[in-house]
């Protein structure tokens, strides 16, 4: 991102910001003392918002690589230079022992040291509020609630990637330059109380006003205790959302497109953005097709593009797989794209798909174009798989004239809130419940449930997820937490390459055939489960060792 946090725009539990290439000082710089910061709610609301840009922060930048879908099956970037959105999530998704060592993978994965200075910053800011504030008890403890919030999102995000962390509070005094690190239990309760702190006192979406509500606290419960096991408090925070008159859009693309403002009941925790104010986003110049920039003499877009084998992960519009044992190898006849479910078609572009009034050319020769992976280096906006991003890129948007992105991004909805319960209710023997949830999320897109028990229940949570939630950052999280990643293909990430499709035009017909897009088979070592501490840690503090993983 290129500028700094503005401010926050008035919607249900939604922000508007901007920078995310460092951590923000919580010193206004006129250098107003912390004292006079933090005894008005106006002034401390201020000094909040620069903290709530964390939360924008550890969602668009999972990976130093580039999005984790390029961890998956979901997504490959197509150049071959030795970057970020490049070769690099390749080389990281093959897994080859020389490789993934504890400083490369520290390198991409590790967030140690940004986070606890975020963490620092948000414990100085608790202990700050109830030393200098001078507003209402009301108000001070609402602001204690959104920083126990935030505090609770900076931790999960630690304690997912390492488990043992060192934990800290808002006493400043304890602070101490070596101290040891908790159990993952001890990691999971202090973020299950910072969280059931914030929703007990947090006020409703109503009167939130914008800020954070009660219903993001229990949203963001759901979220975290999955990856706890704690089946109860996922499905009882879960219900306590449902309470709140949350509820599916009708139509998938709107639940991330509009806003809370423009009536979008479905999202509960959201950034948003304004051109007026140049606060915006570059995700369009990374992920729209490639004609956007290079039919107007510029550059930009294609950098990373939806794989072969997340377009055969989606049912026919009337419910079941079709079979694609015929573009397995080269072939005129078109692929059944046409006869898709509809969040195939809000999700990715393909071939003569329709895009701003004109149609995809992803073929060789294309006005978007195609790129063999591994012989050409630099796609200059050309596919390597025939398919573009389509979720959460802007159509309406002209990257010639309005160089930043302004659509929202989206941090929860409640149809991942719905996924959870449904996980935890699987878990729990619940499986009327569980099944409940899964029928509301696909008669929202109007495929057909039959209830299931067992593993065929599992197997259709699992593909809701990686469906619905597709692009918006869970699937490699998810692989993981379920101790499956390593496990070879399709249920892990191991043993497999991603493909896409080569089409050639001849005339008005095309030629499709099914190319490899991986220089090698995808290897997920099970050390991955934990990330490495950093050598900055080891050396500093005597009281930490480096994990079993990575002695």
């Amino acid at each position: 991102m290129k500028n700094i946090v503005k401010g926050i725009l008035i919607a249900a539990i939604s922000f508007n910001v901007a920078s995310c290439s460092s951590f923000l000082d919580l010193t206004p710089p006129d250098r107003v003392s912390d004292k006079v910061i933090w005894e008005s709610t106006q002034n401390a609301e201020y000094a909040v918002n620069f903290i709530y840009s964390y939360i924008y922060d550890l969602t668009v930048s999972q990976s130093k690589m580039g999005l984790t879908e390029a961890l998956t099956d979901q997504m490959k970037y197509g150049s071959y230079n030795y970057n970020s959105m490049c070769y690099l999530p390749s080389e990281f998704s093959y897994g080859d022992a020389t490789t993934i060592t504890a400083s490369y993978v520290d390198s991409y994965m590790g967030y140690w040291s940004s986070n606890y200075g975020a963490i620092r910053k948000t414990n100085q800011a608790i202990y700050e509020l109830y030393k200098y504030g001078q507003m209402s008890d009301e108000d001070k403890v609402r602001l204690s609630a959104e920083l126990h919030f935030m505090r609770a999102f900076l931790y999960f995000d630690m304690v997912k990637r390492y488990k043992e962390v060192i934990i800290y509070d808002e006493q400043m005094e304890n602070i101490v330059k070596d101290k040891a690190v908790s159990t993952e239990e001890e990691g999971w309760n202090f973020i299950q109380a910072d969280l059931e702190y914030a929703a007990a006192n947090l006020p409703d979406r109503a009167a939130a006003k914008g800020r954070l509500s009660s219903g993001a606290a229990w949203a963001l419960l759901s979220r975290t205790m999955l990856y706890a096991e704690r089946w109860d408090v996922v499905k009882n925070a879960a219900e306590e959302v449902e309470k709140l008159g949350y509820g599916l859009m009708s139509k998938y693309q709107d639940s991330y497109q509009l806003t809370a403002a423009e009536g979008n009941n479905e999202i509960i925790l959201e950034y948003l953005f304004d051109r007026a104010q140049n606060v915006t986003h570059d995700f369009d110049f990374y992920y729209t097709p490639g004609a956007d920039y290079y039919a107007n003499g510029e550059t930009g877009g294609g950098y990373g593009t939806p794989t072969q084998e997340m377009v055969e992960s989606y049912e026919l519009a009337t419910g079941g797989f079709p079979d694609w044992t015929e573009w397995h190898g080269t072939t005129t006849n078109t692929p059944p794209y046409e006869l898709l479910e509809p969040r195939f078609h809000a999700s990715i572009l393909y071939n003569q798909a329709s895009w701003k009034g004109r149609k995809i050319e992803s073929y060789v020769g294309g006005a978007d174009g195609w790129c063999q992976w591994n012989i050409e280096r630099e796609p200059m906006g050309r596919s390597t798989t025939g398919y573009y991003l389509r979720k959460l890129v802007d159509e309406g948007h002209n990257v010639i004239t309005e160089k930043g992105s302004v659509q929202p991004i989206p941090i929860i909805r409640f149809a991942e809130v719905l996924l959870n319960k449904a996980e935890a209710c699987y878990r729990l023997g619940q499986e009327g419940a569980a099944n409940d949830a899964v029928k509301a999320i696909r008669g929202r897109v109007g495929l057909p449930y039959t209830s299931k028990s067992g593993e065929n229940l599992w197997n259709a949570i699992r593909q809701e997820r990686k469906i619905e939630l597709a692009y918006e950052g869970h699937w490699y999280w998810d692989l993981r937490r379920w101790k499956v990643a390593h496990k070879s293909y399709p249920e892990g990430l191991s043993g497999y390459q991603l493909h896409g499709l080569k089409i050639t035009k001849e005339g008005d017909s095309f030629t499709y055939e099914y190319v490899s897009v991986d220089d090698k088979d995808r290897n997920f070592p099970e050390k991955l489960y934990r990330f490495p501490m950093p050598t900055s840690e080891l050396t500093s503090n005597k009281l930490v060792d480096q994990y079993p993983e990575w002695k």
